[in-house]
């Protein structure tokens, strides 16, 4: 199965980790549907915000009929101050809650649903979600509607898996940790995060191309990617 020349729509495409696959995956000379808030580099633009149904039905609508060869649900948001030693649940408002939980969790099922006839004309589709490491069993991070979102991710992708079996999508959550962003490493540089060495780009790029590139009759539930414990 070649990995070559496919269409790929990528939430969050203008930061992090969704701008880095999608300028990966351009490279390969895949076309790439970037949908973010903020002008992001891939064949073709949608400005949405998926927090909101309307963001979400801009995104159904702007693919149309079009066939998808791959949904990467690679943006997030995390509550003010997240990861660091200024955060509290105690001073996260309601709102906080409800955004993170829209954007991490409601906005993947949705578009799941709203696209799946999309990926159905693939002759391979894929969905692969960012998950994170505090989603994991026994993992959990203090930040509540972060890690609270990742852990329902991860139930909604195995749902989802069920209840879509008639469209023959492979649905996939990555786990990772910290992955040397420019953001990442700005916060590394600036102590905000603790001195570290995050997962490189690279060793992502692999993981997603991996996923991609299964044979229709394989799926990976899930791929934590964790940093090296160093001395």
């Amino acid at each position: 199965m070649t990995n070559a020349g496919r269409t790929f729509l990528i939430i969050g495409a203008s930061r992090g980790i969704g701008r880095a696959v999608c300028e990966h995956l351009l490279g390969q000379g895949h076309c790439v549907i970037g949908v973010s808030r903020s002008q992001a580099r891939c064949d073709e633009w949608v400005r949405a915000d998926v927090s909101t149904p309307e963001g979400i039905r801009t995104v159904i609508d702007h693919v149309g009929s079009r066939r998808l060869d791959g949904l990467l649900f690679l943006g997030g948001v995390w509550e003010m101050n997240a990861f660091t030693g200024h955060y509290s649940f105690e001073a996260s408002s309601d709102a906080e809650t409800r955004l993170v939980i829209a954007v991490n969790l409601i906005a993947p099922i949705e578009l799941s649903r709203g696209l799946s006839k999309n990926l159905a004309a693939s002759l391979n589709p894929r969905c692969i979600f960012i998950g994170s490491l505090s989603g994991l069993d026994n993992l959990a991070s203090a930040e509540v509607a972060n890690t609270a979102s990742k852990f329902g991710l991860r139930g909604a992708v195995q749902a989802l898996r069920l209840a879509l079996r008639g469209h023959r999508i492979g649905f996939s959550v990555v786990n990772p940790g910290n992955v040397a962003t420019d953001e990442v490493l700005s916060d590394i540089a600036a102590g905000r995060f603790p001195e570290q060495q995050p997962i490189p780009l690279g060793d992502l790029f692999r993981t997603i191309d991996w996923l991609l590139d299964l044979s229709p009759d394989t799926e990976v539930g899930e791929v934590s990617l964790m940093q090296k414990l160093r001395m």
